[in-house]
């Protein structure tokens, strides 16, 4: 699976603050993702056969994360995936997307990516090193994450965004089915709004 995770995340998630002091810490607000307005998704993309592409997305989740304008590498997030919300538009794939073929969503309910470090990025926005867990795997993941914006809003609140992308192995997470040659990896990518608290 490939995953451009958005992460908007956007990219998603909780980052830790260190070595920037107390002053620094203070200074890191806490934001909710906006699910609720239906301002964040997180995508995914895998190919068909290498002649097109499939593309859909979770449509239930939940995340947070911390974020520092004048220190963004002590960003962090976290997010939480029902897997059963898979949803390409098209019903049979979806159940079958469900089943053990691939997430086996019965034994495996909930998807989920934590971050644990952020770094610079030579095109001005961030690397997220953390870990996702899919179908009862969990294994290290980074994030190339880009600012999208930040502001007040006109309901009185304060918004940052971001997307965040990856790209994973099915065969990685345990998923047991073999789509070719064109089909080895996903790319995941995480539109993210969040809501300063």
């Amino acid at each position: 699976m490939n995953a451009k995770f958005l992460l908007s995340s956007a990219l998603a998630l909780g980052l830790g603050i260190s070595g920037m002091g107390l002053s620094s810490e203070a200074q890191a607000a806490d934001y909710m993702i906006d699910t609720n307005g239906a301002h964040a998704s997180i995508n995914f993309k895998v190919s068909h056969l290498g002649y097109s592409f499939i593309l859909g997305r979770f449509d239930t989740f939940t995340g947070s994360f911390q974020y520092d304008e004048s220190n963004p590498t002590a960003s962090s997030v976290k997010v939480e995936i029902d897997t059963s919300s898979v949803n390409t538009n098209h019903g049979a794939r979806d159940n079958h997307l469900r089943g053990e073929d691939f997430l086996s969503v019965e034994d495996f309910p909930k998807a989920s990516f934590v971050s644990k470090s952020a770094k610079s990025a030579a095109n001005g926005g961030l690397t997220l090193e953390g870990e996702l867990t899919l179908r009862g795997v969990t294994k290290p993941v980074t994030l190339a994450i880009d600012h999208i914006g930040g502001g007040d809003d006109p309901w009185g609140g304060h918004r940052q965004g971001f997307t965040g992308t990856t790209t994973i192995a099915m065969k990685d997470f345990g998923i047991p089915t073999n789509l070719g040659p064109a089909a080895q990896n996903v790319e995941l990518t995480m539109v993210v709004e969040g809501i300063r608290q």
